[in-house]
Parts: structure tokens; C-alpha cells; sequence
């Protein structure tokens, strides 16, 4: 069955621009100083950060369907914009998880992650470069 997702833009003023998900939630993005008021991230930096938070979502819920519990999480994502491509070509993830859970069950929670992450295949079929760096800790 298909899930329909919608959103709503508005422009307040200038380049501030408020988005909703039609469900009561709403972001504000913007443009840096030198264009707009500053007043929240840019489109594109918002698609980043949906990014790590789609992958730091995923990674817990398989964690909770593996019956792994968590101590922390910690997802950081630098992203590269190329100027030739105009757009994202490079992502590279830093994640730090805490548990007690093994090596072997933390690979495999982070392998169910990465097949299972919406926004993460978005990102693949745009053929960007996604790299990772998993660090677990007792």
C-alpha cells in the first residue's frame, strides 16, 4: 500500500519560507545572511539533515526490533555540494553507538539500516557518494 506525504510552502518574507507536513508541523528554511534573514536552514540543508535523522530513526527501530537496547546514538553527516553537479555528490556518516550488544549484532543493525533508510535511497539513486564510519562502544 502506497503512503501519500504532503507538504505545504509558504513564502513569509523574502527567502524565509515556512514548510509543513500537513500533520501540524512546520519548519522554517531560508537563506544565509548574505541572501535572506538567517532564520533557518537552507532546502537543501534541511534534505541533510532529514538525512541523519531518517538513518539515526531507522537505526533505532531495528535496534528495538532486534531487541537491542541503546545507551546513546550519535549520527553525524557531512555532506559535499559540488558545484559542477549543482547539488549533493558526496555523504559521509560518522555514527557512534553505545551498547552492550556484540560487534556482530551492531553490523547488522547497521546493514538492515542502510537497505531499510527511505531518505538514504533517495540519496543512492541520485548516485551520490555515501561513505561510513561506524564506531560502537561499551
Amino acid at each position: 500500500m502506497a503512503q501519500k506525504l504532503n507538504s505545504t510552502s509558504k513564502l513569509v518574507k523574502d527567502f524565509l519560507i515556512v514548510v509543513n507536513n500537513g500533520r501540524a508541523h512546520s519548519v522554517c528554511v531560508d537563506l544565509p545572511p548574505e541572501l535572506g534573514t538567517n532564520m533557518g536552514p537552507t532546502a537543501l540543508e534541511l534534505c541533510v539533515m532529514s538525512y541523519a535523522g531518517c538513518f539515526t530513526t531507522i537505526f533505532a527501530l531495528m535496534a528495538k526490533k532486534l531487541r537491542v537496547p541503546l545507551k546513546d546514538l550519535e549520527v553525524k553527516l557531512e555532506a559535499v555540494k559540488s558545484d559542477e553537479a549543482g547539488t549533493i555528490t558526496e555523504a559521509s556518516f560518522h555514527i557512534t553507538v553505545k551498547t552492550e550488544a556484540s560487534e556482530e549484532t551492531v553490523q547488522r543493525i547497521f546493514k538492515l539500516t542502510v537497505e531499510k533508510c527511505p531518505v538514504g535511497k533517495l540519496f543512492e539513486r541520485a548516485n551520490v557518494k555515501i561513505s561510513y564510519n561506524l564506531k560502537a562502544e561499551k
